[in-house]
């Protein structure tokens, strides 16, 4: 983070709210009997995945066509896998960390406001949690048609926070979303455990570490 004041806190779900997404993707992988990375790797270098996760973060395709489109690109990938229920399949090894919660309590309770930022994916991604307690706002890409790393979703945030972009700082476990964020004024903390990422913030937001 910069030396700049801060005084919001804009933050992602999966891999920081809950336990490690691309550990959970691996494991999912795994679990197909070939290479474990092949699901992480389609949706970061194969083009038609990409766009499938694009269009579904965006909101311009529902779960099941996503599910769809991306059974068969692993298919093609010597992959045989079920379309329905996919996405709850890959996110199946995913946890809510109770000590993220717990930060994020901690926060609004010392008075600073907190933005859920979160790429959609799937359906029930958030089940069992109550986004209303953990963050005064929440912007899914999904319901705004836009996604991370682009800018204009953490403005949504900061613009239903009441706040100025410099006053903020996001929380995410991708360098890339951060990068996204830096480019309007947005510190960062790149997320590795709630205990890293709590001693970053305790003296900047009144918190204890």
């Amino acid at each position: 983070m910069t030396d700049k004041a801060r005084a919001a806190v804009l933050v992602d779900f999966g891999g920081v709210i809950t336990s490690s997404v691309l550990r959970a993707f691996t494991d999912f992988g795994a679990s197909l009997g070939g290479d474990p990375r092949l699901p992480l790797d389609l949706l970061g270098r194969d083009e038609a995945s990409r766009t499938l996760l694009a269009d579904h973060e965006c909101g311009r395709i529902d779960a099941a066509a996503f599910e769809r489109g991306f059974a068969e690109r692993l298919r093609v990938h010597g992959a045989d896998v079920a379309a329905e229920g996919l996405t709850a399949r890959m996110q199946a090894g995913m946890s809510i960390d109770q000590d993220m919660l717990t930060l994020l309590g901690d926060l609004r309770a010392a008075g600073c406001p907190v933005a859920l930022v979160s790429n959609s994916f799937g359906t029930g991604t958030y089940d069992g949690v109550d986004l209303a307690t953990v963050a005064d706002v929440v912007v899914i890409s999904s319901e705004v048609g836009i996604r991370k790393p682009s800018r204009r979703i953490y403005e949504i945030a900061c613009e239903r926070l009441g706040v100025d972009p410099e006053e903020s700082v996001m929380i995410d476990d991708l360098q890339q979303n951060l990068d996204g964020a830096s480019r309007i004024g947005i510190g960062g903390v790149l997320h590795t455990s709630a205990a890293d990422t709590r001693r970053q913030l305790a003296e900047r937001f009144g918190i204890t570490a």
